[in-house]
């Protein structure tokens, strides 16, 4: 990926092409390809994305634009074709696993149908995860990739994004790319902690149906707004335990402290923003969002605990109220109604 971020391209189009040409010609400087192959790719133009491979002097016959889209065509990229000095001293095992990693990346459910753009920052992204599933964005990314990464949380290839520290997503565990090294200590991210999945308590149909006939007429209506809702359509284990186990407590900002900063930096309208999401929100629902409810839908993608302080801020700095502890009840604060956001019929929660 290093290789090719150093070559002097400049469309994502050509970048791309030119990472599955590079790997399959890593060893002797000569690699086959297909007619398919290159449709597969979904460039916005072929006929110019190959021309700018040639211009580097790299050797492109025609066929691979103009023969049977089934017939491989061999490609020749000089600078691989040296023995002393190689650039990618691959062997032959380790060329065709890295070969087969790249095709498995590309064809990931969550890059197939984007751009090109898109899935060579997927690639990147992917090369440089650990086992842990974590990365930190290479200083090489080029530019058409750093603009579209927001795009890779929204097509749920990542899961998190906070400054240069990523995760990916569990449903693409299968494209990490670093193995492990029991002497790497850096797969331990300080500014991105490794997240231990949280399970919410369970509480079976009986529980839950006693806890409504316990509860005010108001917090029953609340609590069967969000169980009825069909736009969100939330399992009702999760709408139980949500309301049963009560308030999670705020984590500290010590140890969140850098990513926050990094994720309010990017987001300096972040108040007004999630103010008017409750408000579009509950004219929709009938009820207001969760915490994950909130970021998902300003594209906010961050860890969970994160997540908790990026909203307890809000609340704090007046942005947001609630009714604590019962969920679904986050709406505008007195900050935003100085700008003029609010209910326009305040609601029992």
């Amino acid at each position: 990926m290093s290789y090719v971020a150093a070559l002097p391209l400049s469309s994502p189009d050509a970048q791309l092409l030119a990472v599955i040409i590079t790997i399959r010609a890593a060893r002797g400087g000569t690699g086959n390809i297909t007619g398919q192959d290159l449709q597969s790719l979904k460039l916005t133009n072929q006929v110019q994305t190959v021309n700018a491979l040639r211009e580097l002097g790299w050797e492109i016959p025609a066929q691979l634009l103009n023969g049977p889209p089934e017939t491989p065509v061999a490609v020749t990229v000089p600078a691989l074709t040296v023995e002393d000095g190689h650039p990618l001293p691959f062997g032959r095992q380790v060329r065709t696993r890295v070969s087969g990693w790249t095709t498995r990346t590309l064809a990931a459910k969550p890059l197939k149908k984007t751009t090109p753009a898109v899935r060579l920052a997927g690639l990147f992204l992917a090369a440089h995860s650990s086992p842990t599933l974590h990365g930190t964005l290479p200083a090489d990314v080029p530019e058409a990739c750093r603009a579209v990464l927001p795009n890779l949380l929204a097509t749920g290839f990542l899961a998190e994004l906070v400054g240069d520290q990523y995760r990916l997503a569990a449903a693409v565990r299968h494209v990490a790319g670093r193995l492990a090294d029991p002497a790497d200590t850096s797969e331990v991210l300080p500014t991105l902690p490794k997240q231990p999945r949280w399970v919410p308590p369970q509480f079976s149909a009986d529980d839950w149906a006693r806890w409504k006939n316990g509860a005010s007429p108001a917090l029953r209506q609340h609590a069967e707004a969000v169980e009825c809702c069909a736009l969100c359509a939330l399992p009702l284990a999760h709408v139980a335990s949500a309301f049963m186990a009560g308030a999670v407590a705020v984590p500290s900002a010590r140890h969140l402290l850098a990513p926050y900063n990094a994720w309010k930096a990017k987001h300096p309208d972040h108040g007004v923003r999630a103010a008017q999401f409750t408000v579009a929100f509950r004219a929709e629902h009938g009820h207001g969002p969760s915490y994950g409810q909130l970021c998902a839908g300003l594209r906010w993608g961050m860890f969970r605990t994160l997540r908790m302080l990026v909203v307890g801020r809000l609340l704090t700095d007046g942005w947001l109220t609630e009714t604590g502890p019962v969920p679904w009840t986050l709406r505008p604060g007195p900050a935003a109604a100085t700008r003029g956001i609010s209910l326009a019929h305040r609601t029992a929660d």
